[in-house]
């Protein structure tokens, strides 16, 4: 199986839904597990999971030998975070707290090496995860990068049209929890306030032809997003271990 990163591909070929996996659990073991049954991304978590950089590294790792996309979520959209983690050998960037262009400007930039963009050069683990080299990665790699941001701030949806104009974006992820934290309606899926954003934020999104993506829990929920018009599902490792060892417990009632 080719080393080459096919998520962009699998993007621009459309029809099939994506699925993608956040891993907030700092185990290549747990990883491994997801990424060998066809999951088409792990998310390795540094924002709110439990995931130092050396996990990180093993966590990308187990993805190969598989079409698994690792991706990283940085803690902000900070050029040396997004280095660092593409320097481990992620496919892509999922940036949170996203507000306007300038920031989605930022992102992408970030993903790119001068004069393009703003990385600082030195894949020297990067180049081994990819089968590529030092001299060679640049060409290999860069225009095969995903830039996915996270939709989850008022201001976001403020400005999603502006946001969805920005050259480069792969995925927008509409961040249900955290934009209706925002909205001050934590948890509230079914609050006009939040109705009214989702509705924005997918008029953009299909509009710019910039897949969309969605949190689900439940099969229910994927298919309700999917009928949407979204192209990718994404989980929670832990939440989904917890949810199976809940389900344990209740088989001795």
């Amino acid at each position: 199986m080719s080393a080459a990163p096919r998520l962009k591909e699998k993007l621009k070929e459309g029809g099939t839904p994506l699925t993608s996996v956040v891993c907030t659990i700092p185990s290549a073991t747990v990883t491994q597990a997801i990424a060998v049954c066809g999951v088409d991304s792990v998310i390795v978590d540094l924002e709110h999971g439990a995931v130092d950089y050396g996990s990180a590294h093993a966590m990308i790792a187990a993805t190969a030998g598989t079409e698994c996309a690792p991706l990283v979520r940085v803690a902000e959209n900070d050029e040396a975070q997004v280095k660092r983690a593409l320097d481990l050998g992620a496919e892509g960037i999922v940036f949170p707290l996203i507000r306007d262009a300038k920031d989605a400007e930022k992102a992408v930039a970030s993903l790119r090496y001068p004069p393009r963009g703003t990385r600082g050069f030195g894949p020297f683990i990067a180049q081994s995860r990819w089968q590529s080299s030092m001299p060679t990665y640049q060409r290999d790699i860069e225009d095969k990068l995903i830039c996915c941001l996270l939709i989850e701030t008022v201001e976001a949806v403020d400005n999603i049209e502006e946001i969805c104009a920005v050259e480069g974006i792969d995925i927008l992820v509409l961040a249900a929890f955290d934009l209706t934290t925002s909205l001050g309606i934590s948890g509230q899926f079914d609050h006009p306030d939040f109705v009214a954003a989702q509705q924005t934020i997918e008029k953009a999104a299909f509009a710019s032809g910039i897949a969309l993506a969605g949190n689900a829990l439940a099969a229910e929920q994927a298919q309700t997003l999917l009928q949407r018009g979204y192209r990718m599902v994404a989980g929670f490792d832990v939440l989904w271990l917890r949810q199976k060892s809940q389900e344990l417990q209740s088989w001795t009632n």
